[in-house]
């Protein structure tokens, strides 16, 4: 491989690392707004 591609390769891993791990935090923020919304019974009716 050439220097290119290994600088493509982990630009490409650093992203997807960053993605997922705020995508992760995100949901796990909305499971405990979720929680502590039907605590306070102010949940959404689906």
């Amino acid at each position: 491989m050439s220097s290119y591609a290994v600088f493509i390769i982990s630009a490409y891993l650093a992203v997807f690392m960053i993605l997922g791990g705020l995508t992760l935090a995100s949901l796990r923020a909305r499971s405990k707004m979720r929680h502590a919304l039907a605590e306070r019974g102010l949940e959404r009716r689906r």
